[in-house]
């Protein structure tokens, strides 16, 4: 039923701003009822953040088993242009509970979750603000290639992307064989 209710809400993503999307046209898409869509999701943003868990949590599974945060990078990117509809409908959602405030924090979980898996400890506070706006700016670059087109491949980004990681992480992520 989720799966059902995400690819209602790309349907209905194509002709109207996430902003103005209601519940009733999610369900009226789905041919499902309201009772359903809310013993699913909360709200149109958490379907929207949920289908994109599914995303990320995929494209990122295998990193530090031999992946690197270049090849998680290209698949989330792959995917993104895949679902190019879906995804420049919900970035230009600016609501509190907008996808791109789901994926920085996400991403940036995920990246603390790693490293602390990875070295035993919780990273100390410098690496964690480094992290941080690293995370920030990868979101903001992601949404501005999303809506401005997607001209560089999803290899580009991904390599530009790690490129422009401050000092401090890069020199982590080689330690840990993330990069």
């Amino acid at each position: 039923m989720k799966y059902r209710l995400a690819q209602a809400v790309k349907e209905c993503m194509k002709t109207t701003p996430v902003d103005r999307i209601t519940v009733k046209e999610i369900v009226e898409a789905c041919g499902t009822t309201r009772q359903t869509f809310y013993r699913n999701f909360q709200d149109k943003y958490d379907l929207i953040n949920w289908y994109f868990d599914k995303l990320l949590l995929e494209s990122f599974a295998h990193m530090g088993e031999g992946e690197t945060v270049y090849e998680g990078l290209v698949k989330k990117f792959d995917y993104i242009r895949e679902e190019k509809v879906f995804f420049a409908g919900a970035f230009r959602s600016d609501d509190h509970n907008s996808l791109k405030e789901h994926d920085f924090e996400l991403i940036l979980q995920f990246y603390l979750d790693l490293i602390r898996e990875k070295t035993g400890r919780i990273p100390e506070e410098k690496i964690r603000f480094l992290l941080e706006m690293y995370c920030r700016g990868s979101i903001y670059m992601t949404v501005k290639w999303v809506l401005g087109g997607m001209k560089a491949t999803p290899e580009e980004l991904a390599k530009l992307l790690t490129e422009a990681m401050p000092e401090e992480i890069e020199k982590l992520f080689r330690e840990l064989e993330l990069l």
